[in-house]
């Protein structure tokens, strides 16, 4: 039995975009990864909590949902940066087929680790507001 290769640079760009709902784990372990269930009931636990604690700040009843989008994009780097080898060691095993990154694959990274960054101090500037002014900035 042979198991479909599992290109690389798509599962970073797939961690990239939607590592929030987990998509990458379910192309990388099919639909039986834990881990993908979890970013996945991320967004509904998330949206129940803003729904039903509405007059709390929204960003921190959905923190789950924020926290899964971070790890999404930390997730996408660790993917990104595995060598070639270790990657078709471990997902292609019985494929024939070797992986070969080229710049995509840096592009993907090099975005990936902007916006991740951007994000994280978004978050870290928009928390300290809400919890030590109260939101007067905005």
């Amino acid at each position: 039995m042979t198991i479909p290769h599992k290109n690389k640079t798509f599962t970073t760009f797939l961690a990239t975009v939607t590592g929030s709902i987990g998509l990458h784990r379910f192309y990388m372990y099919g639909r039986k990864d834990l881990f993908g269930w979890l970013h996945a009931a991320t967004l509904p636990v998330s949206a129940l909590a803003i729904l039903t604690f509405s007059n709390s700040q929204p960003l921190f009843m959905g923190m789950l949902f924020v926290l899964s989008v971070l790890c999404g994009f930390l997730e996408a780097l660790v993917i990104g940066l595995t060598p070639d080898e270790k990657w078709d060691a471990k997902h292609n095993p019985t494929s024939g087929k070797k992986s070969e990154s080229h710049w995509v694959l840096a592009l993907i990274l090099v975005l990936t680790l902007g916006i991740g960054a951007m994000s994280v101090i978004a978050l870290l500037a928009r928390s300290f507001d809400l919890l030590f002014t109260g939101g007067a900035y905005g």
